[in-house]
C-alpha cells in the first residue's frame, strides 16, 4: 500500500512542474509563492470537502487525539510542501526527488541520537544503499554541487516530512482512524495555503484566472484524486503498521516512479498545455539507482529494525 502511495506521489512531480508552466501561461505576473500556494490550496480544499461529505454522520465520534494528530501532520506536511513546491520551480524534478528523500538518512540518525545507540548494521547498510541509489537516480553531480534556492528549500522540506513520518508512528495515536486524521490534515493545509494564495495573488481577479486553464484544472483534479486523497489516506492508514525507519526507506522508491513517469509524461502534458517540458531519457541512472533502492527495501523488510 505504501508503494502505491509512492507511485501517486511520483506522479505529482511532473504534474506540479507542468502546472507551473500552465499557470505562467495564463497569469505571467504571478510570483513563485502564489504559484506554490495555488498548486496546493485547491487540491487540499477539494479533498477536505470530499472527506467531509463522506464522513458526515461519523463526525460525532471524532476524538481529541485524532484532531491533534491531524493538526500536527497538517502543519508539518504543509510547511514541507510549501518549501518543496516552491523549490521545484528552481531545480529539476530529479534533483528535487533526490533531496526530498534525505529524510531516509535523517530518520535512523535521529533515532540513534534519541536512544543513544548506533543504528543496526542492516539499517546503516540500507541507508547507504538508498543514499547512493537516489543520488544516481537523480543524476546528482556532487563535484559540481551548488545549493541554490531550489536545493536549499527542498532540503528544508525534507526535515518537515521526517516530522510527519514520526507523527504517524507515535504510540499515543495508535488507535486513531485514518480518515478523520486525514480530514483534519487536509483542512489545515487548505486553510494555510488558501490564506497564502490570497496574500500573494497579484490581484483579486488573479485568483480566478488559473481556473480558466484546462491543463491547470485537469492537473489539479488529478493531484486531488490520486496524489492527495489516494496517497495520504494510504499513508495514514498503513504507515503506522511499520517503523519510521522502514517507512522512510520505502518512501525512497518515489524517485524511481518519478523517473519512469518522466520518460513520457512531460511530452504528453506539453502537447496538452502548449508549453515546453521535455521528456527525460532512459539511462543507466534509472536502472542502477532504482536497483539499489529496491535492494535496500527488500533487505529492510527481511530484517526490519526493532520498534523504538
Amino acid at each position: 500500500m505504501l508503494l502505491l502511495a509512492n507511485l501517486f506521489w511520483g506522479l505529482s512531480f511532473p504534474l506540479i512542474k507542468a502546472m507551473g508552466f500552465a499557470h505562467r501561461q495564463v497569469l505571467p505576473e504571478s510570483s513563485t509563492w502564489f504559484i506554490t500556494a495555488y498548486t496546493v490550496a485547491p487540491r487540499f480544499l477539494i479533498a477536505a470537502i470530499v472527506l467531509l461529505l463522506f464522513l458526515g454522520p461519523k463526525l460525532r465520534g471524532f476524538t481529541r487525539l485524532e484532531f491533534k494528530q491531524g493538526l500536527f501532520i497538517g502543519i508539518t506536511a504543509g510547511i514541507g510542501m510549501l518549501f518543496q513546491n516552491d523549490g521545484l520551480q528552481f531545480t529539476s524534478a530529479s534533483v528535487s526527488a533526490f533531496l526530498t528523500q534525505f529524510y531516509a538518512i535523517m530518520i535512523p540518525t535521529w533515532i540513534a541520537w534519541r536512544s543513544r545507540r548506533w543504528p543496526s548494521a542492516t539499517v546503516l547498510a540500507c541507508s547507504v544503499l538508498v543514499l547512493v541509489g537516489v543520488a544516481i537516480l537523480g543524476r546528482f553531480d556532487f563535484q559540481a554541487m551548488r545549493f541554490g534556492r531550489g536545493e536549499g528549500e527542498t532540503l528544508l522540506s525534507s526535515v518537515f516530512f521526517m516530522m510527519q513520518i514520526f507523527l504517524l508512528e507515535r504510540k499515543e495515536f495508535a488507535a486513531n482512524r485514518a480518515l478523520p486524521v486525514s480530514l483534519v490534515m487536509f483542512g489545515v493545509q487548505a486553510v494555510l495555503f488558501s490564506a497564502m494564495a490570497i496574500l500573494t495573488a497579484p490581484s483579486a481577479a488573479g485568483l480566478l484566472v488559473p481556473w480558466t486553464s484546462g491543463p491547470w484544472l485537469g492537473s489539479t483534479l488529478t493531484l486531488t484524486v490520486f496524489c492527495t486523497l489516494g496517497a495520504y489516506i494510504l499513508m495514514n492508514s498503513w504507515q503506522p503498521k511499520i517503523t519510521a525507519t522502514e517507512a522512510g526507506l520505502i518512501y525512497c522508491v518515489e524517485p524511481l516512479f518519478t523517473s519512469v513517469l518522466a520518460l513520457f509524461l512531460p511530452a504528453l502534458l506539453s502537447a496538452w498545455g502548449g508549453f515546453v517540458y521535455p521528456n527525460e531519457q532512459l539511462t543507466w541512472h534509472l536502472l542502477v539507482g532504482g536497483g539499489l533502492i529496491t535492494v535496500a527495501n527488500v533487505l529492510i523488510q527481511l530484517k526490519p529494525p526493532a520498534k523504538d
